[in-house]
């Protein structure tokens, strides 16, 4: 699979958030704003890539070998929870200014079920280290511009009237559901590029 339809895939096709519906508490969560929303999503990006440099070793180095595949998941959620609390660690001491920027997201981060599903998905798809990377950088961005877009249309139905009804959380649950129906639009774009590209 070429990498530009891998990329195009993850972030339109596939959407982490609005195909997969993983993430889905950061992603009401923390979507409010838009600055918040492209913090989290920068955080996202940066622990994502580090777990999957560090998890596929983990399965075809540790888990194949001793036949322990079956244990993959347990030891993903372990693996992610500890690279968070020493990416954290390391951050505060050598890039403070960087650590008080991405403040409470990279906690956050460890419950954030779009990164196990990436470690997950890369394994799942076979992909070799290469795609891994560049299919996990695409996912993050992909989850990035899901919650940008969301945190956007947010502020502004805060701003504008609505009924009582329909204020705070029903509104914006209103609002992801034709998000995720707008994304739908995107599927079969990857087929088409494939055919067009002679791939």
């Amino acid at each position: 699979m070429s990498y530009i339809i891998m990329i195009i895939t993850a972030i339109f096709v596939n959407n982490i958030v609005l195909a997969q519906f993983l993430g889905i508490c950061p992603f009401l969560g923390v979507s409010k704003k838009v600055d918040t929303a492209g913090w989290m999503g920068l955080a996202v990006l940066f622990v994502m890539l580090i777990a999957t440099l560090v998890t596929y070793p983990i399965y075809y180095g540790l888990l194949v070998p001793y036949g322990l595949g079956f244990m993959q998941t347990i030891v993903y959620i372990l693996v992610i929870a500890a690279l968070v609390q020493m990416v954290e660690i390391i951050l505060k001491k050598s890039m403070p200014a960087l650590y008080s920027a991405l403040g409470v997201f990279l906690p956050l981060i460890t419950t954030n079920c779009t990164i196990l599903g990436v470690a997950i998905n890369v394994i799942n798809f076979e992909y070799n280290l290469g795609q891994s990377v560049v299919y996990s950088i695409a996912t993050a961005l992909g989850f990035t511009l899901a919650m940008v877009l969301f945190a956007g249309i947010r502020e502004q139905t805060a701003i504008t009237k609505t009924p009582k009804a329909m204020e705070g959380t029903p509104i914006a649950l209103i609002t992801a559901g034709l998000l995720a129906m707008a994304f739908m639009g995107f599927s079969g774009v990857d087929k088409g590029l494939s055919a067009a590209l002679g791939l």
